[in-house]
């Protein structure tokens, strides 16, 4: 086997969050053909359980803790220098010294970044790799160009400083690594727009789902208790793009749904709730269950699973999930970008708040929408394995041995 660094800004285990849930998939992936060595982070104390059962993938590890509040102050030192926010928060000093050891001692024939602030370690690799292949998962750079113009001054200043330090940096990466992936082909076409001298080195390797552990087969009792049907989010509520979804529906799509189903219940299902996220367990019908040690009662009970994303990059693996259990799912285009579902055959599609409402409404009623979940289900077990997913990288990581 080969020794191959992977480097990632969070811990790849448990995979029970989007980019967790990617970064796993990807080493799990690895190291059936590689000696693995890992370097990440924890941000999450409860992670640190978990170390153990990671290890087993690994030959090697370096995994330091981080603070987001001592992180954010670090963070600070960016506005100095002239760079993206995220750099000096993803900066240690531990994990770039062992870093450095790894590359003069093991001298690893292939080297991989999750995230692009990971690559930041990379730029004074020596001795390079044979490969070094980064995965910028989306476009983030354009992700807070679209936070700065839903924010007002000083917020959108800051966030738009962000998406242009952001881009330059990442394209300061992509000069000196071999490949880079996004997780869709619309992020290839974004960054290769944005970034017109990488095209040729950029590809889009997508996300699978794993439709054995996310069965509708499978009997859980239920966790809502007594009552109407059942409208469902999952994700990380500490995540703005997912506050802002929750927070559109409950207030503005919600109320339409109730004007037709009065008994319907909204359940918004996810660690880290913020407070405004907590404040609309306020709003007769909705609930903020938070963290749960398994998502799949939660979906097996649901009668319609909701994205109502407005701010969105790559593949949502909410939406995936979702389908995989085989639920109706009512999603926004900017959700569903980058999975290939028919609307109205494997999925529901709506982009305002009275035609999502319509759409809710539809899933709830309509006797075509249980067909509609079966064949979401089919289609994600077609199309969306993680085996033929990631096959790619397989090229991309040893093209030069």
């Amino acid at each position: 086997m080969r020794d191959l660094l992977f480097l990632s800004q969070r811990i790849p285990y448990p995979p029970n969050k989007g980019d967790k849930i990617r970064s796993f998939n990807i080493l799990k992936h690895f190291s059936a053909t590689h000696r693995i060595h890992l370097g990440c982070f924890i941000d999450d104390p409860e992670d640190w359980d978990h170390v153990p059962a990671l290890q087993e993938f690994c030959v090697d590890s370096c995994i330091v803790p981080l603070n987001k509040t001592v992180a954010k102050i670090r963070s600070l030192k960016a506005f100095l220098i002239g760079a993206p926010l995220n750099l000096p928060y993803f900066y240690d000093q531990t994990l770039d010294d062992w870093t450095k050891k790894v590359f003069a001692t093991v001298k690893p024939a292939s080297a991989f970044a999750f995230s692009s602030q990971m690559g930041q370690y990379f730029l004074n690799a020596s001795p390079r790799p044979q490969r070094i292949v980064i995965d910028y998962c989306d476009v983030d750079s354009d992700k807070w160009r679209q936070y700065a113009a839903s924010k007002k001054w000083p917020i959108s200043w800051v966030f738009e400083r962000e998406s242009r330090t952001l881009l330059d940096f990442d394209r300061r990466i992509a000069a000196i690594v071999d490949a880079g992936t996004f997780v869709a082909p619309p992020e290839v076409e974004l960054f290769e727009t944005l970034a017109p001298e990488t095209r040729g080195k950029i590809h889009a390797i997508g996300n699978g789902i794993d439709t054995e552990y996310f069965s509708p087969d499978r009997y859980y009792d239920t966790p809502y208790g007594e009552g109407g049907p059942i409208l469902i989010f999952t994700g990380a509520m500490d995540y703005w793009p997912n506050v802002d979804a929750v927070t559109w529906f409950a207030t503005e799509i919600f109320p339409k749904v109730r004007e037709s189903v009065p008994d319907a219940r909204f359940f918004i299902v996810g660690g880290g709730p913020t407070p405004d996220v907590l404040r609309l367990d306020r709003i007769d019908g909705v609930q903020v269950a938070g963290r749960v040690p398994d998502m799949r009662p939660y979906f097996s009970h649901a009668h319609v699973a909701v994205t109502p994303m407005r701010i969105a990059r790559g593949i949502q693996n909410k939406v995936l999930e979702a389908m995989a259990m085989a639920k109706p799912t009512v999603t926004t285009p900017t959700a569903l970008a980058g999975i290939e579902a028919t609307p109205d055959q494997e999925i529901y599609v709506a982009e305002d708040a009275n035609a999502f409402a319509t759409k809710v409404h539809q899933a709830l009623t309509d006797s075509t929408a249980i067909a509609l979940g079966v064949h979401a289900r089919e289609f994600v077990r077609s199309a969306y394995s993680w085996s033929s997913q990631l096959a790619p990288y397989d090229a991309l990581i040893n093209e030069a041995s």
